[in-house]
């Protein structure tokens, strides 16, 4: 579970390193986020020339938590990291490759295109 002022980890190559979560979206009084969530983060730490900037605000899909979470056939999933892709304001993904696994929740979430980027599935 994902909350305000949650340091991720950033898996694509848009150039951030580690981002922090400013808000939860989708819902006023929404207080965590999970798998397939959209927040709101801000660039904590970056690469010298890259696509984003140190403090700038973007949108984000979780796509690993280390919170457990349990599908519909039972069994319970977690990772070993919480981990994000940055996205512009249409919801579009600024990097263009994935790095390391992702869940296979998201792509119920209306993001297929990231399933194709990425090279392991779970």
């Amino acid at each position: 579970m994902i909350q305000e002022q949650t340091k991720l980890k950033v898996i694509d190559n848009s150039g951030g390193k580690i981002v922090k979560c400013i808000k939860v979206l989708n819902g006023s009084k929404k207080k965590i986020a999970k798998i397939g969530d959209v927040i709101k983060v801000v660039v904590k730490n970056c690469n010298f020339n890259s696509k984003v900037k140190k403090s700038q605000v973007l949108n984000a899909i979780i796509v690993r938590t280390k919170f457990p979470f349990k599908r519909k056939d039972g069994t319970y999933l977690s990772f070993s990291d919480n981990a994000v892709l940055l996205l512009n304001n249409l919801n579009q993904m600024i990097g263009t490759r994935v790095f390391g696994c992702l869940a296979r929740e998201i792509k119920f979430f209306h993001f297929k295109k990231l399933l194709s980027l990425s090279n392991e599935l779970l």
